[in-house]
């Protein structure tokens, strides 16, 4: 693998520029450990605060090189977005890049996690939840075939996470078993699926809990976790919107901008 240093200094760089990149600079990671360095880089070359993390499943055709059921990347204060029912977040993507709306639910953490301890299960993270929400991941990357070079490349790539959109709180999240999801963009419908609130969000708090104990660092009070696909991940484009219905409890929706440089 090239340099971490060399890989997170040109995509960050690209990401505070808001341009895309051509290819992969250097060889992409081809471990989990390898992914994760080029990421924790990229992070601290970063000029905002960690938020909260996205969740991902690893795709199973990638299941043997990157042996974890998910990965994790972060999501950067300026880039989570809380709107209220009927409201419409505004967030940017790289022209040229990969960009996607995915629905998801969205965990608000209520205490920092303590530290070191890696056997958290879906079974024992719910004194963690303050709040569980509807809510949208905006996935995009300036390289547009992020996602087809595999998990290695999204995980050094900030998981491709540029935006979570937070949206109403899902009360009743504990007498939940299942809720029901559909996306539209541009009020075509482009997808539906079901969300199972145990294995889904919960295993997913499970995991970034654990994997965040395993790096040597904590969840804190405060942070989103965005836990998931849930109706598929829809390409999207600068100018279009979307709309994410889930059933009884509200919908979340988003417009899609440029991504410009920082401080332009």
């Amino acid at each position: 693998m090239s340099n971490p240093q060399e890989i997170s200094a040109q995509f960050t760089a690209a990401r505070a520029a808001g341009r895309s990149l051509p290819a992969y600079p250097g060889t992409p990671p081809a471990t989990l450990d390898e992914a994760y360095a080029v990421q924790a880089a990229a992070i601290a070359g970063w000029p905002d605060a960690v938020k909260g993390w996205k969740v991902a499943r690893v795709n199973p055709a990638f299941a043997s090189q990157f042996p974890e059921e998910r990965l994790i990347g972060p999501a950067f204060a300026a880039n989570v977005h809380h709107v209220v029912q009927g409201g419409v977040a505004q967030c940017p993507v790289f022209d040229g890049g990969f960009a996607a709306v995915e629905a998801e639910v969205v965990i608000v953490v209520a205490a920092d996690s303590p530290a070191g301890k890696s056997d958290w299960t879906a079974d024992t993270v719910a004194p963690f939840v303050k709040s569980m929400h509807i809510g949208i991941e905006v996935a995009s990357s300036p390289l547009s075939t992020l996602n087809d070079i595999g998990p290695g490349a999204v995980i050094s790539d900030f998981g491709n996470n540029w935006g979570v959109v937070v949206g109403a709180e899902i009360v009743n999240w504990r007498e939940q078993e299942t809720i029901a999801v559909e996306t539209f963009i541009d009020g075509q419908s482009v997808g539906t699926g079901q969300v199972a609130i145990k294995p889904g969000p919960l295993g997913a708090l499970a995991f970034t809990l654990n994997k965040r104990a395993q790096q040597g660092a904590i969840l804190r009070a405060g942070d989103v976790i965005s836990t998931g696909m849930i109706t598929g991940v829809h390409d999207i484009r600068i100018g279009q919107q979307s709309r994410h219905v889930f059933a009884g409890v509200g919908e979340v929706q988003v417009q899609i901008t440029k991504a410009v440089a920082i401080g332009a």
